[in-house]
């Protein structure tokens, strides 16, 4: 019982998560539908920021286009950050990108105007939520003592996935155990010599887990220069699905320093490449 609030609280994160991200996929292509060269020429850092999400939810194409720089520049520091820089050329991009735009039919502009507001409101609540589940996780995972930071490119979000879907490290008897438990092992073909390039995964397993290890795996890949040679020796020797194929590997072998860091409580300490 003593990971089970966790693992409920970071289950519950994982599927808001793809909610939102689906939601703002959904954005993506209502935007495209109302002003077609916003996502290319958007000069905010986060398209869905409040800032971005006042112009585009609020305006069309036509009435940018048709207003002084100046009135969407009071708009845009009304609803955004002072770490916005150079707000006057921001909205002279936003307004060439305006007459750039294709025109929607009027016939469709009310109901993308409704539907995006909606959705852009949507989002808004999905991030509000968001860091409240990650301030309930936060304090949940203080009372689980782990190592699992000191990993490079492993941080709080993927280290409490990974403690909360193993649960007490003790029940595996080795890597390999808690690999078989994530659904990191592959289907041996008897007929032939065993090459994890070639063969599929075996598709069982805890999915939760699986996926907390792929994603950290891509993560550590990019810091830890073991990891990033692993990774792509693997790429390069795959025959198809390149990617995927050398980050799964990349998980199974992440999988072994995972089980040794949780069983003996050490921190992790960076190999030198000969």
């Amino acid at each position: 019982m003593r990971y089970a609030p966790l693992q409920r609280l970071t289950r519950f994160r994982y599927h808001m998560v793809s909610n939102l991200t689906r939601e703002k996929n959904r954005v993506l292509n209502l935007i495209f539908l109302k002003f077609s060269t916003y996502k290319k020429d958007c000069p905010f850092s986060n398209l869905f920021g409040q800032a971005s999400s006042a112009v585009i939810g609020n305006l069309t194409p036509d009435q940018i286009a048709a207003m002084p720089v100046e009135e969407l520049v009071d708009l845009i520091l009304q609803h955004g950050n002072q770490r916005l820089k150079d707000v006057p050329e921001m909205a002279k991009t936003i307004k060439r990108a305006a007459r750039n735009s294709y025109r929607l039919n009027p016939k469709m502009q009310e109901s993308v105007d409704i539907t995006l507001a909606m959705s852009l409101e949507t989002i808004r609540f999905f991030e509000s939520q968001q860091k409240k589940i990650d301030q309930a996780i936060a304090k949940e995972i203080k009372a689980i003592p782990h190592t699992l930071e000191t990993i490079p490119g492993i941080g709080p979000v993927y280290a409490t996935g990974i403690v909360a879907e193993i649960g007490d490290i003790s029940r595996f008897d080795n890597h390999n155990a808690l690999a078989k438990f994530a659904g990191l092992t592959w289907r041996e073909n008897q007929l032939s010599k065993f090459n994890a390039q070639d063969i599929p995964l075996t598709r069982s397993g805890n999915y939760y887990l699986r996926y907390y290890l792929v994603e950290a795996a891509n993560s550590v890949r990019v810091w830890e220069p073991e990891y990033a040679e692993f990774y792509r020796r693997n790429f390069t020797e795959a025959r198809h699905h390149n990617h995927k194929r050398a980050v799964v590997l990349t998980a199974r072998k992440l999988v072994r320093m995972v089980f040794t860091l949780l069983s003996e409580g050490q921190i992790y300490k960076q190999r030198r490449l000969s």
